[in-house]
């Protein structure tokens, strides 16, 4: 494990000279939650999306709710879920599936919940030199000669065809079965006619019936496994694809908000006898989780040179200032010198992004159950009620109420009203042009052209049923 980071200031002036000045001080310590637990370390991977845990720790805002925080980077996805369910870590910036798979007990089991979805977007898929010029004859481009975007894995699919005929096993790389990353990979590449595989209770290789075969590799190491030629593209988030255009061993092809607009990105997850037992708690970091995404976005972005600077540090994401920003600042590169304006391609606070999303939620099992990481098929009523169980939009509206009443925030900037649900999104917003509900799972999944619908399950590496 690489470098702990631990800073504890003695608030010797918090406490009862501190509260009578609260007029000197601001409003934010009037409204100093009795925390439970005060000590508490945060496990992150090391990607951009870590940044709210980043900026509430240097900003101050853990220690203006009385927690004093180390947060820690963890060496992979697996093992940053298994120290939060062990409680060696009290929580963690994690992949919105893993709470969702672990409380259907798909992989590790455990009841985890979160009260606070950290970003909107976020990644990319980068495919290798040789693949590109392979792909470059099959995508259109406009009166300037310059590709246009966003490129459909059609593009692809001869190249994968190729490779299937030369008897040549066509890897992709993805950082964990339940992440964003395999489910966009899939989505994207499922949109362009190519396969991506099958999961079931005998086979979790994810590779029955696959034309492009998809395999886990922690985030970090995604460049130089592509520069390895161990496999031919990938599916992870910043800096990571950028990393490899400056190293110039590949080119990203496609952003996930060219696949899906404002799409659901990471979480904060803890257990739920951790909230259970440690409610203050949760609402104390909530708030200052929600205040390090406001600081993040406000001003049209204008904090995101120095969040640039804070996350090239060792002790955060470590790649250089140059990599992170080129995403971060509202550009993306694509293939080397066509850098384009993508000015969502990460947002942590608009567009509602910090609010634990019923549908986000279910848009995840939808994707669960496609692939046959859920094996049978499953009312509607049941992915309401797993939704339920595991995001907790009561939790973050408490949290944002204090910030409101305490003048730190905007009452505008929450839903206060909505049922959980975000309104559907139009085909529009969708690479594949299919238009998503969460309120009707099943339904979206006929919709879906390759995958596992209705009462369809995998036997042997065939589909069975109707």
């Amino acid at each position: 494990m690489t470098s702990t980071i631990l800073r504890r200031h003695a608030l010797m002036t918090i406490g009862a000279a501190m509260l009578s000045a609260t007029t000197a001080i601001g409003s934010v310590y009037a409204e100093m939650l009795d925390v439970e637990k005060d000590e508490l370390k945060f496990g992150f991977i090391k990607l951009t999306d870590m940044a709210p845990l980043a900026i509430a720790y240097e900003k101050g805002y853990f220690e203006d709710e009385g927690l004093f925080v180390t947060l820690e980077p963890q060496a992979n996805w697996k093992v940053l879920l298994d120290r939060v369910i062990t409680g060696e870590l009290d929580g963690a910036h994690m992949l919105a599936g893993q709470p969702l798979a672990a409380t259907i007990g798909f992989g590790t089991e455990a009841h985890i919940v979160t009260p606070f979805s950290m970003d909107l977007n976020g990644n990319g898929i980068t495919v290798s030199n040789e693949i590109w010029e392979m792909m470059k004859p099959n995508i259109p481009v406009d009166a300037n000669g310059k590709v246009q975007h966003p490129i459909s894995a059609a593009a692809l699919k001869p190249v994968v065809e190729k490779f299937k005929s030369e008897g040549k096993p066509f890897n992709m790389g993805m950082v964990f079965p339940v992440s964003t990353h395999n489910y966009e990979l899939r989505y994207w590449l499922a949109a362009g006619g190519i396969h991506p595989g099958f999961y079931s209770p005998t086979d979790i290789s994810g590779q029955i019936k696959a034309d492009a075969l998809l395999s886990v590799t922690p985030p970090p190491q995604m460049p130089s496994t592509l520069e390895a030629g161990t496999i031919y593209g990938y599916c992870v988030g910043e800096p990571w694809n950028q990393q490899a255009v400056f190293k110039g061993i590949g080119v990203p092809v496609v952003t996930d908000y060219e696949i899906w607009k404002n799409n659901p990105e990471k979480v904060f997850g803890l257990t739920k006898q951790f909230v259970d037992e440690n409610p203050n708690t949760t609402l104390a970091l909530t708030k200052a989780l929600i205040r390090a995404a406001k600081w993040l976005d406000e001003n049209d972005n204008a904090n995101r040179m120095e969040a640039v600077e804070i996350l090239s540090r060792s002790e955060y994401v470590g790649a250089d200032a140059e990599v992170i920003a080129n995403s971060m600042t509202g550009t993306f590169e694509y293939e080397k010198g066509d850098k384009r304006e993508v000015p969502d391609f990460n947002v942590f606070y608009r567009y509602y992004a910090t609010y634990p999303f019923y549908s986000d939620a279910v848009w995840y099992l939808t994707q669960m159950r496609r692939w046959g990481q859920i094996p049978e098929a499953k009312d509607d009523a049941w992915y309401d009620e797993v939704a339920k169980r595991v995001y907790r939009p009561d939790i973050y509206l408490k949290a944002a109420k204090m910030l409101v009443d305490e003048g730190v925030v905007d009452e505008l900037d929450f839903p206060w009203d909505t049922d959980g649900y975000r309104a559907p999104t139009p085909a529009e917003d969708i690479i594949d042009g299919v238009a998503y509900d969460g309120r009707e799972p099943n339904a979206y999944l006929d919709s879906l052209e390759i995958g596992l619908k209705g009462e369809q399950i995998i036997e042997g590496s065939e589909i069975v049923g109707g």
